[in-house]
């Protein structure tokens, strides 16, 4: 019956009143998110001068703006490669070794570009490999820094925390821009890229004196393809996550065209230096950080299906204006605008993805985010330069404005609201199986569960079970089915097949709040004074699977 306690339980959590929700400046409270905070501040200032260097370095180079454009391209390229791998090994190894990994990669290729750029030897190709190593380094540390955020701050603060996070970026993209241009037109690019190596060590040292909780398992370790395999299967059973990965594409392959022009903007329409660049760049994030402050309240008033909806016409109409717009201050005040409809949008996806993913699977399920937003920034970085050498700018930039109104109706469909109680919190459910000797590397497994059914209800339950396919598969089940015993009226039999019983043991660790009710919702239909019956069929033993 522990099952069955386990979840009333989660029923009466579920129904419990939600806590008062916290402050927007609560998680700073806590030392280690603050410090960690301030040095990701300080290093993104870094990273973003570095972009402005890069940037203006091609456009110095080469004035085709395929050139220019891959650059956008070749700083997010490694995100859509490597987001997903970076994301498992987060999940399987210590995030904390895998984190201070990943900084010293990006210090080793940030001090490569200073020395090359201080010896002369800067070329196009060396700055394209250059902003794929340095967003290499990206990729491997974006999964787990984010899959951090709950285990340093309490559930209630995880909302502010991640909107901290976005402020943290936006701020570092107001002063990092500007700054950066001015220290290239004052020193020229070699300082910049200088100053970005050393902007990662700050966080390298939160982090080597950061000592995080163990996490206790009592089973061995997930091996890398198998995980692979697992977090593909969450995400596939997981709908209001695909509902977020289906938005991430209509507005990123679209939203992506205004930073692949901006800088062509700035150097051949407006004639503008590193300073006036960096100027532009610069209201983009002090728009980002009026967003940030104002998210709070405009989530009081609008789900975040019409939030996306407002700020992604309002993106169209600035990257329309990109277009056109040849005034500078005039250009600037559009640029704030980009900046601000840019962070609710980013906003408002990292809370649907972060929302949900249970733990287990967080870092993965956030790398497969990761990996569609940066997938869709690369080619649509790569369509818009390709537009604009065979076009022109504004051409390519008003075909992105169109489509970004149009892919505005994907809301009709996809919903980011849809089930808004979601809750994801891990229930580990007491089950016999542990308690059995059958070594861990057997199978294919067959769990059959056996519920009797009232000839009246059989309607019912037959619509409320197909729910658990979406359970077991978000659990590891490599199939799944039901079937009604035709000898016995009123016995049906689920059945899901897993891989071996080590994986039955992790989806018995696995379940979440929300799997608990679902359980619950379709055992209320089973009749008798004891849960439904289990059965376990195992791939018996043959002579060539013997040592």
């Amino acid at each position: 019956m522990a099952q069955v306690n386990d979840i009333h339980a989660a029923t009466a959590q579920a129904a419990a009143p939600h806590p008062a929700p916290a402050s927007s400046w609560q998680p700073l409270r806590n030392r280690v998110f603050r410090m960690l905070w301030i040095a990701t501040v300080v290093s993104n200032i870094g990273s973003w001068m570095n972009d402005v260097g890069v940037n203006w370095t091609m456009l110095t180079l080469s004035a085709d703006p395929l050139s220019v454009a891959l650059v956008q391209a070749a700083s997010s390229l490694p995100m859509f490669l490597f987001a997903l791998p970076s994301g498992v090994m987060a999940d399987i190894v210590d995030r904390r070794k895998y984190l201070l990994f990943s900084q010293l990669w990006v210090f080793i290729a940030a001090a490569g570009l200073t020395l090359l750029s201080f010896t002369g030897y800067v070329t196009p190709g060396v700055l394209l490999v250059a902003a794929f190593l340095l967003s290499a380094g990206a990729a491997m540390s974006s999964p787990p820094f984010q899959a951090i955020v709950p285990d340093l701050v309490e559930k209630s603060e995880l909302a502010p925390a991640v909107a901290l996070n976005s402020l943290g970026i936006n701020i570092s993209r107001a002063i990092g821009p500007a700054l950066g241009g001015f220290i290239l037109s004052l020193a020229g690019p070699w300082v910049v890229f200088a100053l970005n190596a050393l902007s990662v060590l700050g966080v390298a040292w939160v982090l080597y004196r950061w000592k995080a909780e163990p996490n206790i398992q009592r089973l061995p370790p997930e091996h890398f393809f198998p995980a692979v395999r697992a977090g593909l299967r969450y995400v596939h059973a997981a709908p209001v996550l695909r509902n977020v990965l289906v938005r991430t594409v209509a507005f990123f392959i679209f939203g992506s065209a205004s930073w692949a022009m901006l800088p062509l903007v700035a150097r051949r329409e407006l004639g503008l230096g590193p300073g006036g660049y960096g100027v532009l760049l610069a209201f983009i994030g002090l728009g980002a950080i009026c967003g940030a402050v104002v998210l709070p309240r405009l989530r009081r008033h609008l789900n975040p299906d019409r939030l996306m909806v407002a700020t992604s016409l309002l993106f169209a109409a600035s990257t329309l204006a990109l277009a056109f717009v040849r005034h500078f201050w005039l250009l600037n005040g559009f640029m704030f605008l980009t900046g601000f409809a840019w962070i609710a949008v980013l906003s408002t996806l990292n809370m649907g993805a972060q929302r949900s993913a249970a733990k287990w699977v967080k870092a993965r399920a956030l790398a497969v985010y990761l990996t569609v937003f940066f997938g869709s920034m690369t080619v649509g970085s790569a369509i818009w330069g390709q537009l604009a050498s065979h076009f022109s700018i504004p051409f390519s930039l008003c075909v992105a404005t169109v489509g970004m109104v149009l892919a505005s109706a994907t809301t009709l469909r996809w919903r980011l609201n849809e089930n808004p109680d979601l809750n994801l919190d891990l229930r580990d459910v007491d089950n016999r199986a542990r308690e059995m000797d059958v070594s861990l590397d057997r199978g294919p497994v067959m769990v059959i569960y056996e519920y009797q059914i009232d000839e009246d209800d059989v309607y019912d339950f037959v619509v409320a079970i197909q729910e658990m396919r979406r359970v077991r598969q978000r659990g590891g089940a490599l199939s799944w089915s039901v079937y009604e015993d035709i000898q016995r009226p009123g016995m049906f039999m689920e059945t899901f097949v897993l891989g071996a019983w080590i994986e039955h043991l992790r989806q018995q660790e696995r379940h979440t709040v929300n799997d608990l009710l679902l359980i619950g919702k379709v055992q209320a239909y089973h009749r008798g004074g004891e849960p439904p019956a289990v059965r376990y069929l195992i791939a018996p033993i043959t002579s060539t699977s013997l040592p």
